[in-house]
């Protein structure tokens, strides 16, 4: 509900602008997002395919492979504009001069309440009107009377607040109250703000969002983006309604689910196991043309490209070569990324730009950008090597539903067995070699063996530890479920 009444806010304020403040929004490329009817969560959805996001890969993986959310995915479901400058600000000391707010200065927060209050929309918020239609309806005719209505330098003060409440609750909300004001440097010149990628930028928070701590459940940000998840349609989470309208996220429509939430999340992690391969839709827009979308048109030459995806100083890869069949291509078999491949700082330094050159720092990743990324290519006829060196890397661990746990038990005793193996051979190596025999032959023989039980070491510790973490992920749910059900 926090999240939806976060949306209505936001709306509610763009609703109240006059004319000429809404068609400045529009010119800065995020008019088709106020042009969505309804928003309506999915938690189940959003955390069963958080639980399957690899943070070293920056890529989901399902039991059939990789897949990533691409470019292409931000312009067609969003409208946002993936082309343009990169997001890089130099924070200085500029909050209260473009706010006229009292903000943090050693975190770069901003109160939400005092923020919501400029815009007339917080003694509105506290009480709900008897529909949400009317709510919104209510909300803006009291916002209204707090904004500027012609053009000058208190419409610019309220464009910027507006600007950062939609920045900091919606499109890159981050936990906690307070919204941060880590976008504003990019807000102090009005006219620039629309030449910037806020698409790319958009992904490269949901990327960083999904790879946060494990345990965490929850996603923030815009929603609709995960859930309008057009390449598993048979989970039957939403529906495509009054075909036609762009964005997508304008005429998706989730699903009313009125089971708990444990019950959804077990049918949906069992739904998504057994999910049939060939059901997987790997290119849901083939075919589709950019009609009514003038901001895809631009984002062409991005589509299907390995590019470092910017956000402020946050720097993330587009890994696009782990799922080419999104591109029409067999999957070749490559070398898996590892964690720290570009080391980035960590979340408290975001924002704060007086002590790093940003631009100097990460240059290469500016010019990838600026040239566009690399191209895709794979010229392997089947996908047999990248299956065998996927299920070698992830095992038993892309399996989340509770009844695949007997085969995460089956996979460990297995392993058992092959360590046994191993480690038998390698004690026969060493037998040989103490009875004479080649020595390059037995130093062959011998690596192999120790190669092969380290590996069978390894991925039995691993199989372990996951074998645990389901275990006790199922009782929590189950005592979750039977807590509630006692209640009920």
């Amino acid at each position: 509900m926090r999240a939806r009444v976060s949306w209505t806010l936001v709306l509610a304020a763009f609703l109240a602008f006059p004319p000429f403040e809404r068609e400045r929004v529009e010119e800065m490329g995020f008019g088709e997002i106020f042009r969505i009817e309804r928003m309506r969560v999915d938690p189940a959805l959003t955390q069963a395919l958080r639980s399957r996001w690899d943070a070293e890969a920056s890529a989901f993986a399902f039991p059939w492979g990789h897949i990533i959310s691409s470019l292409e995915d931000v312009s067609r479901i969003t409208g946002l504009r993936v082309y343009g400058g990169y997001t890089y600000p130099c924070y200085h000391e500029l909050a209260e001069r473009l706010l006229d707010l009292p903000v943090e200065r050693t975190s770069s927060l901003v109160p939400r309440v005092a923020l919501q209050e400029s815009l007339g929309l917080y003694e509105v918020g506290k009480n709900v009107g008897k529909s949400e239609d009317e709510y919104l309806e209510r909300l803006a005719r009291v916002s209204r009377r707090e904004l500027a209505s012609e053009p000058g330098p208190q419409a610019d003060l309220d464009l910027r607040r507006f600007l950062v409440l939609f920045l900091g609750r919606l499109l890159f909300a981050t936990r906690g109250d307070a919204v941060h004001c880590r976008f504003l440097p990019l807000l102090e010149d009005l006219g620039e703000v629309g030449g910037y990628a806020w698409g790319a930028a958009f992904l490269a928070h949901q990327f960083d969002g999904l790879s946060a701590l494990e345990r965490q459940t929850s996603t923030s940000g815009f929603y609709p983006f995960l859930q309008a998840y057009l390449h598993l349609p048979a989970l039957g989470r939403g529906d495509l309604t009054r075909p036609g309208l762009v964005p997508i996220a304008r005429h998706w429509d989730s699903r009313r689910d009125t089971r708990h939430l444990a019950d959804q999340l077990e049918c949906l992690q069992e739904a998504i196991d057994s999910y049939p391969y060939l059901d997987v839709v790997w290119q849901p827009y083939l075919g589709e043309g950019d009609e009514g979308q003038p901001w895809l048109v631009q984002t062409r030459p991005y589509i299907g490209r390995l590019v470092w995806l910017h956000a402020l100083n946050l720097v993330l890869p587009l890994n696009l070569f782990l799922t080419q069949h999104s591109l029409g291509l067999r999957q070749s078999v490559m070398e898996f990324p590892v964690r720290d491949r570009f080391r980035r700082p960590g979340r408290s330094f975001r924002g704060l730009h007086d002590t790093t050159d940003w631009r100097e720092r990460t240059r290469e990743q500016i010019e990838n950008w600026e040239c566009k990324g690399k191209a895709v290519r794979s010229d392997v006829t089947t996908d047999d090597a990248y299956l065998q060196a996927y299920a070698l890397k992830y095992g038993g661990k892309i399996y989340k539903s509770a009844r695949h746990q007997v085969d995460v038990t089956s996979e460990i005793a297995s392993l058992r067995a092959l360590l046994h193996s191993a480690r038998s051979e390698l004690e026969r190596v060493r037998g040989t070699g103490a009875s004479g025999g080649s020595p390059s032959l037995l130093e062959a023989r011998l690596a192999g063996a120790v190669l092969r039980a380290e590996e069978a070491q390894r991925h039995l510790e691993e199989r372990e530890r996951d074998l645990q973490l389901t275990t006790e992920h199922a009782m929590e749910l189950q005592g979750e479920r039977d807590r509630f059900r006692g209640e009920a």
